[in-house]
């Protein structure tokens, strides 16, 4: 095993015991956020402490094995003792693969809560049908992995589809399971409103970020601008009869989150600060992650969210990522949620590109 490894490994294991004892402590106890909060970091590196203590064991008892070796010379004993010391060797081999893996998957995030938007690009209404089909094939693809799905926002149009959709995924390694969806993806097939029958090719955008907990990523109220007004649904009638809508306007960066698909001000003001505080954290990663060019030659296409990275061809029932080449024809399963081939190819290509680095 690497030594900055080993390191990480033992700065994990005190880390560990140390929030142990934070969690015994009665001023934690009596805190529920900040108990939330340890026990949450406790759970998160739980995995990878366990797998480290594992390892040192079977390190101690191949160590005793070959200690047996030096000092045995009997030939049936001596090949029993190897052939154990083999399989603990193998085993060992196994279990730092698993520290690597998790190691990873936390220094990435890929474990964390997500929001992902989903918005209507070029075709109109198209476009926004295309954008509920997407929202559809996310939701089923998160139900297929065990993963929650809560609704954040929508702008909803009057033929069913979407203007844009926001909507937080949660559960262990949520990003890892939709980290490769950010960019332009595209459609081509007749829309139902072409009498010609001509084939038209719209698209949607999909952003996916981390969503930071309230204690990761503070916002100061001054920042903000925060209006009410009445909920509106299609074709802008009201569909409430309280000022139940709400617009946060970060005014140093301008951005703007609106929520009114709750009846309550309260939780639309909640929501909106969620998505506000995540938007805010993905934009301060963007900047860094530009002047970064070594780590975006290392990503599979997911840093550019204006590059085309994936088109859904309806008449040949294909489905193509652009990224790597990767042509489906198991068309309705993908929008039926079922990506976790697509998925494991675009893992595959980003390990290669990283070995070659």
């Amino acid at each position: 095993m690497k030594p900055q490894t080993i390191k990480k490994l033992e700065q994990l294991e005190a880390r560990y015991s140390e929030l142990e004892g934070q969690l015994a402590r009665p001023e934690v106890l009596a805190d529920r956020d900040t108990y939330n909060g340890y026990a949450k970091e406790l759970s998160d590196i739980s995995l990878a402490v366990s797998s480290w203590k594992n390892y040192k064991k079977i390190q101690e008892e191949i160590e005793g094995l070959s200690h047996v070796l030096y000092e045995k010379h009997d030939g049936e004993f001596v090949e029993m003792v190897r052939q154990e010391r083999s399989a603990l060797e193998q085993k060992q081999k196994e279990i730092e693969g698993r520290i690597e893996e998790l190691l990873t998957i936390k220094e990435s995030g890929c474990e964390r809560d997500i929001i992902v938007e989903v918005r209507a690009g070029t075709g109109g209404q198209e476009a926004s049908l295309f954008a509920a089909d997407l929202y559809r094939m996310y939701t089923k693809f998160a139900a297929k992995c065990g993963l929650a799905v809560e609704s954040m926002s929508s702008s909803p149009t009057e033929l069913g589809g979407f203007k844009e959709v926001v909507f937080a995924v949660k559960g262990r390694e949520a990003f890892s399971k939709f980290k490769f969806e950010s960019g332009v993806h595209r459609v081509q097939r007749v829309p139902t409103t072409e009498a010609s029958g001509r084939i038209h090719t719209s698209a949607a955008t999909v952003a996916v970020i981390v969503e930071p907990e309230e204690r990761e990523f503070k916002i100061d109220q001054k920042d903000l601008k925060i209006d009410v007004f009445r909920a509106s649904g299609h074709g802008g009638q009201s569909v409430n009869t309280a000022d139940s809508a709400v617009r946060i306007t970060h005014l140093p960066s301008g951005l703007v989150v609106t929520c009114q698909d709750e009846r309550s001000q309260l939780k639309n003001k909640n929501k909106a600060m969620r998505v506000l505080r995540a938007r805010l954290l993905d934009k301060a990663q963007q900047e860094q992650q530009s002047r970064l060019s070594r780590e975006r030659k290392m990503q599979v296409g997911t840093g550019d969210r204006s590059e085309k990275i994936r088109t859904y061809n309806f008449p040949d029932r294909r489905v193509t990522d652009h990224r790597i080449n990767f042509t489906t024809h198991q068309f309705e399963g993908v929008m039926d949620g079922n990506l976790d081939e697509m998925i494991e190819a675009l893992y595959k290509a980003e390990k290669e590109l990283k070995e070659k680095q």
